[in-house]
């Protein structure tokens, strides 16, 4: 049984400004394949070596795979669509199969559109996907593919079939992830020049955010042993060479006690290796005193949710408790020689000029680190984007990046608020770059503080930050001629706008955390006091059994 997974050749101007990222979804695949007696596995990263349809189609000849599998966020579902065209007609007897978070929930419209994906592995992967590889490696497929939990395909009459859905995995510390599958002399972090890697400490969130869909996708929330979690980083930084790592979890100081034993672990290790991670002003504020044990530890950079969740909600910023809480938060990381970095979200349809400068002055008075403004992005597949309803004008999935405008502000056209957003991005920037980067007495922070901003510069010089090349934006003056690029011809069906809302997947949240109204001083991701007790935490992060699915 020859398995092949490919990573899908899918750019935007985001994230990959400050390097090339591992895919550590394969290496978790790889890793629990293997143990279950899968060993021959492929895997292409079509995106890291920018590979073209007829390379792949060359490797996949090569190759002569039982299994192609691929996966998607939303942006990137129309290239992995189209590489499993390629891998179907290459390979026509081989199962092409698509994974995750955008094919989980849109997956009516995903078999519609793209009729030679024979399967689609819905949620978590790891246990769907050797129970999908060991009913073809029996010949059972398609023949009992009913009997294969946690998937989706066309059933012979046309119609669209999804089968109960798979238990997520209860025992997390059985993941044991194939980092050698990667070449790692591809996954460099331009701000340090090293290898990176992307590990987990938990999977799932105990929110439930309207605007998120993370708790959604994993179903659960589930912590690893923090010790075994230090043991994999021990791997990649003595073997992979990896110098810096972020973890991949939504929040990973949610669950207090694990993160510190986590950060004790590494202490105790000594491994030279430096870390970031994105969490809540509220974490900060609560862990006030254990900041020098974090920094301690090897964590350099926090990516807080500063102005989320009142843009997310709809609503005008509050700016009562809030924006105090943001300011200290920023304080104390700065204070503890942790690069703070103040996330705004922009671009819903009561967006202004004045607002947009208003998230500038924030950024001067809060003084972080860094500041990133990121456009509203509505995933097809969360609470919000119901709400929205007509609201969202645009369909091609491809812009979904968080650097194109999808929302139209009612107040100006989509060139003005990307104009708007790169005038915050000149200033804020132009101003760290001289009075304060280069100045910074910690010599660690200073170092890191002057290789972001050499990763800016590369991502700018080279037109590939915000898409700003693909879009035609060359400064203010360029405004009339700015293209997005919209495939105007990309429309929602109905079957797929109902897809989220569907019996068969059920979440298994006990109970579901309330969060607080969207109107209310107290922020979700943002400010705010509300929090979870370490005995609340203990209960929704252990291991537990469940009842059956209601409409499974």
């Amino acid at each position: 049984m020859r398995i092949v997974l490919i990573h899908p050749n899918y750019h935007s101007g985001g994230a990959e400004i400050a390097g090339n990222w591992p895919p550590a979804w394969v290496a978790y695949l790889s890793g629990w394949l293997k143990a279950e007696g899968f060993t021959d596995i492929t895997f292409i990263d079509a995106m890291t070596n920018h590979l073209s349809h007829d390379q792949l189609r060359d490797r996949l000849a090569a190759l002569k795979p039982d299994v192609i599998g691929a996966t998607a966020i939303t942006p990137a579902i129309y290239e992995a669509e189209a590489l499993l065209k390629i891998a179907k007609e290459t390979c026509p007897e081989a199962v092409t199969v698509l994974g995750g978070i955008h094919g989980t929930f849109m997956y009516p419209q995903v078999l519609a559109e793209a009729p030679w994906i024979d399967v689609v592995v819905r949620g978590e992967g790891e246990q769907v996907l050797t129970d999908l590889v060991r009913c073809i490696d029996e010949g059972r497929w398609p023949a009992e593919r009913d009997s294969v939990k946690g998937i989706a395909f066309t059933a012979a009459d046309g119609t669209v079939k999804a089968t109960p859905a798979c238990p997520p995995i209860k025992e997390v510390d059985r993941i044991v992830a194939d980092w050698g599958i990667l070449d790692w002399s591809n996954y460099i972090y331009i701000p340090m020049n090293t290898k990176v890697a992307i590990p987990n400490l938990a999977r799932g969130c105990p929110f439930t955010c309207s605007f998120c869909s993370q708790w959604k996708f994993w179903r659960d929330y589930r912590v690893r042993d923090p010790r075994k979690v230090v043991d994999e980083i021990e791997d990649l930084v003595r073997n992979h060479g990896v110098g810096f790592f972020i973890l991949a979890d939504e929040e990973p100081t949610i669950h207090k006690k694990k993160f510190v034993e986590f950060c004790e672990a590494l202490i105790e290790r000594n491994l030279p290796v430096l870390w970031g991670i994105n969490t809540r002003v509220t974490d900060i504020l609560r862990d006030e005193a254990l900041l020098p044990l974090y920094r301690k530890a090897g964590l350099i950079h926090i990516s807080l949710g500063t102005e989320a969740a009142a843009q997310l909600k709809l609503d005008r910023f509050n700016k009562e408790t809030t924006v105090a809480q943001n300011k200290k938060a920023i304080q104390l990381l700065r204070q503890n020689g942790i690069v703070a970095e103040a996330q705004f979200i922009v671009g819903l349809e009561n967006e202004t000029v004045e607002t947009l400068e208003e998230t500038y002055r924030m950024a001067l008075d809060w003084d972080p680190d860094m500041a990133n403004w990121a456009m509203y992005t509505p995933w097809p597949f969360n609470d919000l984007f119901k709400e929205l309803g007509d609201k969202v004008e645009v369909f091609d999935f491809s812009k979904y990046n968080f650097v194109t405008p999808i929302m139209k502000p009612d107040a100006m056209d989509r060139a003005t608020l990307l104009d708007r957003t790169m005038h915050n991005y000149r200033r804020f920037y132009l101003r760290k770059t001289f009075l304060s980067y280069p100045w910074l007495r910690d010599k660690v922070k200073r170092k890191y503080m002057l290789g972001c901003l050499w990763a800016f510069a590369k991502s700018g010089f080279q037109r590939t930050f915000y898409d700003l090349g693909k879009v035609g934006y060359w400064g203010p003056q360029s405004k009339k001629n700015v293209d997005f690029h919209f495939d105007e011809s990309r429309t929602l069906t109905a079957d797929a706008a109902r897809a989220p809302h569907n019996a068969m997947w059920k979440t298994m949240h006990r109970p579901k955390v309330k969060m607080p109204a969207a109107n209310a001083d107290i922020r979700a991701c943002g400010g705010g006091a509300e929090q979870l007790t370490e005995a609340q935490m203990d209960a929704v992060g252990a291991p537990r059994e469940r009842a059956p699915l209601q409409g499974d």
